[in-house]
């Protein structure tokens, strides 16, 4: 199995930065793609951008721009840059992983435990 790790969300300010971390442990052959949802009270979780092993993203139109996501190959880490946060950025954010964990499994979809960002004055 994949366990994933957040970490980095908290309360900022509007037009604020914030990065959040996102580490991938257990049994993990091959990693396809990493990214991120996010789930705002009272809405249905939404995409936020996904980052593929051949180094493209993609992002939702909401946070193009102001979001950007990377991933550290080496260590199975994906990060997620948000710069100029508004108010509407305020979820609970969720690393996804599709990752196969030997050579002959199909990938599967991970989900981390969430960290919650706040933006606020």
């Amino acid at each position: 199995q994949v366990q994933l790790v957040e970490s980095g969300g908290g309360l900022v300010q509007p037009g604020g930065s914030l990065r959040l971390s996102c580490a991938a442990s257990g049994t993990i052959y091959s990693i396809v793609f990493m990214g991120w949802y996010r789930q705002a009270p009272g809405k249905q979780r939404e995409l936020v951008g996904l980052h593929t092993n051949a180094g493209n993203t993609n992002y939702a139109e909401s946070v193009k721009g102001r979001f950007t996501i990377s991933r550290e190959n080496d260590n199975n880490t994906g990060y997620l840059h948000m710069e100029s946060l508004k108010p509407e950025d305020t979820a609970v954010y969720y690393c996804i992983v599709n990752a196969k964990t030997s050579s002959r499994a199909s990938p599967d979809l991970f989900w981390g435990q969430g960290t919650q960002v706040t933006v606020s004055s």
